[in-house]
């Protein structure tokens, strides 16, 4: 684990610690970047749209990351709401996946750029960009998973928080009554998990994107590929909001996207066939 890379002093500010979450978020925002550019390039969307849909992901994303997390922990914003608004933490996936969304679609708006265009340019991107991510996640030993055995178990001493017995019994996790909350275990790298399957996501995307198909194909397969992901890897990890019978709120969402990502691919696909007759 690395979660800490190094400390500058600055003027006024005093000293910045440039965390591994946080240099990982940069880059990763930076890999998807350079993809869409290209890809907006590729389908002649036009200059410095690539650069605009990346403002309005940015802020729209951040936004809507913390908003999520500010309602999902909502008995602890109301004891310090702005320290839990402008705390590091709290970039919570699904509340950024929205908010982006909503920033992306308005700048599109804005250039006039078909929005089917648009998202199906930045699909790839979104894949790259979330396996990036995750490996900061993974470096800081945040999102972890539920105790394993398994040859893949690592252990997360001083993770955000410790992988102790007692955090992952906090968890809802299963573990052996005989430990002490201080033992510190074993746990699936959920992290990795999602970053090895993103690229996987991110190579098919990149594969079919000169596939000839409606704007908005490609990024309703996404979606529906993402979601499942997702609610896949939920299984593995180690949560307290699995207010569904045993699923949690992320996995209850995921059934929703992947949802609407199939019935928009299926839609498109059953309209480029009515057109090709």
């Amino acid at each position: 684990m690395y979660p800490e890379l190094f400390t500058l002093n600055l003027p006024v500010i005093g000293e910045f610690t440039i965390t591994s979450f946080g240099f990982l978020m940069a880059l990763a925002f930076l890999a998807g970047y350079m993809v869409l550019r290209a890809e907006t390039a590729r389908l002649d969307a036009g200059r410095d749209v690539a650069a605009d849909m990346l403002l309005g992901a940015l802020i729209g994303g951040i936004a809507g990351a913390k908003i999520y997390y500010v309602l999902l922990y909502w008995d602890r914003t109301a004891l310090d709401p702005l320290g839990m608004i402008f705390s590091r933490s709290g970039l919570v996936w699904y509340g950024g996946l929205i908010g982006g969304f909503l920033g992306v679609v308005w700048m599109l708006h804005r250039r006039r750029v078909a929005w089917g265009l648009g998202v199906d340019a930045i699909a790839p991107a979104m894949s790259l960009a979330y396996g990036v991510g995750r490996i900061g996640c993974f470096l800081v030993g945040d999102d972890y998973g539920r105790p394993t055995d398994s040859f893949a178990g690592m252990a997360f001493p001083t993770g955000l928080p410790p992988s102790t017995a007692g955090n992952l019994r906090r968890f809802g996790a299963e573990v052996d009554p005989a430990l002490a909350d201080t033992e510190v275990l074993a746990v699936h790298p959920t992290q990795l998990y999602e970053t090895g399957l993103s690229l996987v996501i991110f190579f098919v995307l990149w594969r079919l994107r000169r596939h000839p198909h409606l704007q908005g194909w490609l990024f309703g397969l996404w979606l529906a590929l993402a979601a499942s992901e997702r609610f896949l890897v939920e299984f593995f990890r180690a949560k307290d909001d699995r207010f569904f019978g045993g699923f949690t709120l992320a996995q209850m969402i995921s059934i929703i996207l992947c949802a609407v990502g199939v019935a928009l691919v299926v839609k498109l696909r059953r309209r480029a066939g009515e057109a090709a007759v």
